[in-house]
């Protein structure tokens, strides 16, 4: 399952491309070799661009009879050696977690991207952000990626492929509707311009090899399924040498390594950007589609002499605790701007442990904010006023 030719895989330059076929543009210039999906709006157009496209590139496309079918055709392709992929939406997520909580005990590296819509409608929502931290059973860390255009769906992806493979986990692509179903204007870099990680491999013989003993970053290396190395990959507590073993101190020993490789990464997993915050006094916290009305109505505070400052979360999962409580500790208010009921924001409160007001900006209506809307709230609590939010 390789690629053909760098053309075929990566069609760099500029384009007019709609967010869901950047999603697979950007997986294959990962080297996404596997798709695996059942039928879901709104990410119905990542499928059939995959059955489009990989082909082209010599990789394979798996329609399952469903969303379970389908995580588990990724878990089994990536430890045959694939980059895997799969993508559906709120409900069909929803159907993937056992498989999910494999893929996190058993460390196989591959990409989700949830195209989240409302309950049983195609509206735009962030209605899965806490399922996509908690969905999982077990002691488990989360990496999820929250792009806010097209051009980061494409860029987004690649870095989560990168993420997979570096750290043998399941990453996440928070997508939604709103930039699923818009086209926009982006560009595709020259192959040799793209960062590419593979996963770690053995260095030593299949008889010297101990599947689960960690490497310098806490995660071993992975061979493939067929070179020799026989290895039982079971979500059961298990040992360095892949034997399910019931024993306290194996099973501690093993989740503190799990969880760890990405607690203790967190400098190379988090990542956010910072807008006009080195002066604001009041400031928003947004991911995904409300990062675009979100600095809108920043600009326009600005343009009426309102210090407002913005903090993208390009990273959800891990929480950029850092970067939060920075922007706490400086401003008098943080306007946490959501397109649910309000639950990010209890993370943005937690971390923030009353240093200053946080005030929940939600709207639940299958659309993002208005900047208008967005700048009311601003207005209303410049200068650290108190109030409740108003959905």
């Amino acid at each position: 399952m390789k690629s053909q030719t760098n053309h075929q895989r990566v069609l760099s330059g500029t384009h007019f491309m709609l967010g869901n076929y950047a999603t697979v543009e950007g997986a294959l210039a990962a080297g996404c070799d596997f798709f695996a999906g059942y039928p879901i709006t709104p990410a119905n157009e990542i499928s059939e661009h995959m059955a489009a496209r990989l082909p082209q590139v010599g990789g394979k496309f798996l329609q399952g009879e469903d969303e379970l079918c389908s995580i588990y055709a990724l878990t089994g392709a990536s430890l045959a050696g694939a980059k895997a992929m799969t993508a559906t939406a709120s409900a069909g997520y929803n159907y993937m977690q056992e498989g999910i909580g494999y893929a996190i005990a058993s460390e196989i590296p591959c990409v989700i991207v949830d195209v989240q819509r409302c309950r049983g409608e195609n509206f735009a929502t962030q209605a899965d952000v806490m399922q996509m931290r908690w969905g999982a059973s077990g002691d488990h860390e989360m990496i999820v990626i929250a792009p806010s255009s097209v051009q980061e769906l494409f860029d987004y992806t690649v870095r989560a492929f990168n993420l997979a493979e570096r750290y043998r986990t399941p990453v996440i692509v928070m997508s939604d509707t709103t930039i699923a179903l818009m086209r926009e204007r982006l560009v595709i870099p020259d192959p040799g311009d793209i960062e590419i990680i593979n996963r770690a491999r053995p260095q030593v013989p299949p008889d010297e090899f101990l599947p689960f003993e960690a490497g310098p970053n806490g995660v071993p290396p992975l061979p493939d399924f067929g070179e020799g190395y026989r290895i039982l990959h079971s979500l059961n507590p298990h040992d360095e040498r892949g034997s399910i073993h019931w024993d306290p101190d194996v099973f501690e020993s093993l989740y503190e390594r799990i969880t760890g490789k990405i607690t203790a990464n967190y400098d190379d997993i988090v990542q956010t950007e910072s807008y006009f915050l080195e002066d604001a006094k009041i400031a928003l916290i947004a991911y995904g589609s409300e990062c675009r009305p979100a600095l809108e109505a920043v600009h326009q505070a600005r343009a009426k002499g309102i210090r407002a400052g913005l903090l993208k979360l390009a990273t959800v999962w891990p929480v950029p605790e850092r970067e939060i409580r920075a922007v706490a500790e400086q401003n008098s208010t943080i306007l946490a701007i959501e397109m649910n009921i309000g639950k990010y924001a209890g993370e943005i409160e937690r971390v923030a442990c009353g240093l200053c007001d946080v005030v929940r900006v939600t709207k639940n209506w299958g659309l993002v904010h208005t900047p208008s809307e967005i700048l009311s709230f601003i207005e209303l609590h410049e200068g650290g006023k108190s109030g409740e939010a108003i959905e």
